[in-house]
C-alpha cells in the first residue's frame, strides 16, 4: 500500500530542494529514533519489518524495501517491504543481472535513478514510481544486501537526502549483521541442545538396561551426572559359566567430549573382556588400545572385576581408581595396588581377590562422591563414606541423597556414580 509523501515530514514536495532547515532537522530526528529502534532489535524478521515500516513512515516514500544476499546462491532476496503490491517477501533477483537492486548488490555502490523510466535495468513495480535510490548494505567490507527507497516524484532525492539515506543504511547494515550473528548463534545453541538431549537419551538408555539377576547376589546402582552428559559409567558383562564382568569408570573431562570417550571405552571393553580370563589382562589390552587412540591428556580411571558366583570370589584390578569399600561387620577400604589410568602409557594392573561371603557388601564408587564439596570447601571424604555404610539401612540411593544434602545442587561439579554388590 503506497503512502502519500505529502502527508509526512520528508521535504520532497519540490525536489531536489529542501524546504527549510526546520523540516530537515525534524526528519533527521525521526530517522535517528527509527535507527535506534532498528539497531536495538536482534530478531532478524522483526528488525526488517521495523526497518521498512518505521523508515517509510519517517520519510514518506512510496516503497521501502530491504533485500539480503542469499549465501547459498547468486540471488538477493526480498526480506522486508512496505508499500509494494507486486513483490512479496521471498522474491528473488539475480545479483548483477536483474533490476537496480541486483546491479547495486554487484557494484557495491549507491545507484540513483532520477527517472526510473530512463534506467535500462529498472524493473517496474508500482505504476506511479518515478525515482528510486538503491544503497548497498555493507558489513565487514562485504555487501550483505540492498536498501531500496522509491518515490512518485521525478528526481525526488537530493544529494543531501541521499547522504542521509546512506548513513541510515549503514545503521541498518550493522543491525542486520548483528541480528544474523545472533540468529546463527541461537540456531547453533538450539542445535547443540538437541544433540545434547539426544546424547543424554542414549546415555540413559545404556544405563537403563536391566541389571542381571545373579543367584546369591544383588546389585544396586546410582548414576548422578553433574551436567547434561556424564563421563562416569558402569556396566555388567555376562562372561558365561556364572562369571560376570563388573566395571565402574570415570573419563577425564566433562560434557560431550567425555561422553564420546566414555561410549568408545565402553564399546572397546565389551569387545575385549570376553577374550581374557583375568581383569589384569583385560585392562592391559584396553590400556594399549586407548593409549594409541586417545587424544593427548585424556584418560580413564577404572575398576574392572570378574565375579565368579560359584566360588563367590571377586577378582578385580584398578587403573588409578578409588579403592572399593568392603562392608562387613565393619567398613574398610581394600588394600590393593593400582596401575596407571588408561590411556596415559604402558602399565601393569595388579589383581586383588576378595571373598564375598553372605552378608558382605562391596561398594565401587567414583571420586565425585568422596570429593563432593560443601559451601565451606570441605570434602565429603572417606570417613563420611564409611559412616554412611555403618548404618543398617545404607544404600547407594541414600548415599547420593546424602551427597546432595552435604553440598548443594549448584556445588556438584563432578559426576557421582556407585555400584553396590550385595552377597546374600
Amino acid at each position: 500500500m503506497a503512502t502519500s509523501p505529502r502527508s509526512l515530514d520528508w521535504p520532497l514536495d519540490a525536489p531536489p530542494q529542501i524546504h527549510s532547515s526546520c523540516d530537515l532537522v525534524h526528519t533527521l530526528i525521526k530517522l535517528q529514533r527509527a535507527a535506534q529502534l532498528i539497531t536495538s532489535t536482534l530478531d532478524l524478521d522483526a528488525l526488517l519489518d521495523r526497518a521498512v515500516n518505521d523508515l517509510a513512515s519517517a520519510i514518506g516514500c512510496v516503497e521501502v524495501s530491504v533485500w539480503l544476499r542469499d549465501d547459498n546462491s547468486s540471488d538477493i532476496v526480498l526480506r522486508g517491504v512496505r508499500g509494494c503490491t507486486l513483490h512479496q517477501k521471498g522474491a528473488r533477483l539475480k545479483i548483477g543481472r536483474e533490476g537496480m537492486v541486483g546491479h547495486t548488490a554487484a557494484a557495491g555502490r549507491t545507484r540513483y535513478a532520477p527517472d526510473v523510466r530512463l534506467d535500462p535495468v529498472y524493473i517496474a513495480c508500482e505504476p506511479d514510481v518515478r525515482s528510486e535510490v538503491d544503497i548497498p548494505l555493507i558489513a565487514n567490507g562485504e555487501v550483505i544486501g540492498v536498501f531500496s527507497v522509491s518515490h512518485t516524484d521525478i528526481d525526488a532525492f537530493s544529494e543531501d537526502q541521499r547522504q542521509v539515506l546512506e548513513a541510515l543504511a549503514g545503521h541498518v547494515a550493522v543491525a542486520v549483521e548483528n541480528a544474523c550473528l545472533f540468529q546463527k548463534e541461537r540456531q547453533a545453541r538450539e542445535r547443540m541442545a538437541r544433540e545434547t538431549e539426544d546424547a543424554r537419551t542414549i546415555q540413559r538408555a545404556l544405563f537403563g538396561k536391566a541389571i542381571p539377576l545373579v543367584p546369591g547376589f544383588a546389585f544396586e546402582t546410582a548414576w548422578c551426572p553433574a551436567g547434561a552428559l556424564a563421563g562416569d559409567w558402569f556396566d555388567f558383562i555376562d562372561l558365561g559359566n556364572q562369571r560376570y564382568g563388573i566395571v565402574l569408570a570415570d573419563v577425564s573431562g566433562k560434557g560431550m567430549p567425555a561422553a564420546l570417550l566414555m561410549s568408545a571405552t565402553r564399546a572397546l571393553l565389551r569387545s575385549i573382556a570376553p577374550l581374557h580370563s583375568s581383569p589384569s589382562e583385560t585392562l592391559a589390552h584396553l590400556n594399549q588400545t586407548l593409549t594409541d587412540d586417545f587424544p593427548a591428556g585424556k584418560f580413564v580411571t577404572m575398576l574392572y572385576g570378574v565375579l565368579d558366583t560359584t566360588s563367590r570370589e571377586f577378582t578385580l584390578a584398578s587403573a588409578g581408581h578409588p579403592r572399593p569399600l568392603l562392608v562387613n561387620h565393619e567398613c574398610s577400604f581394600l588394600e590393593m595396588d593400582s596401575g596407571l589410568p588408561l590411556g596415559l602409557g604402558a602399565s601393569a594392573y595388579p589383581e586383588h581377590t576378595v571373598k564375598l561371603l553372605r552378608g558382605t557388601q562391596l561398594l565401587l564408587y567414583t571420586d565425585g562422591i568422596t570429593e563432593a564439596m560443601n559451601s565451606d570447601y570441605e570434602e565429603y571424604g572417606p570417613a563420611r563414606l564409611i559412616q554412611h555404610f555403618l548404618q543398617a539401612n545404607a544404600c547407594v540411593d541414600g548415599l547420593i541423597e546424602e551427597i546432595r544434602d552435604f553440598g548443594s545442587a549448584s556445588s556438584i561439579t563432578d559426576d557421582a556414580t556407585a555400584v553396590l554388590i550385595r552377597s546374600r
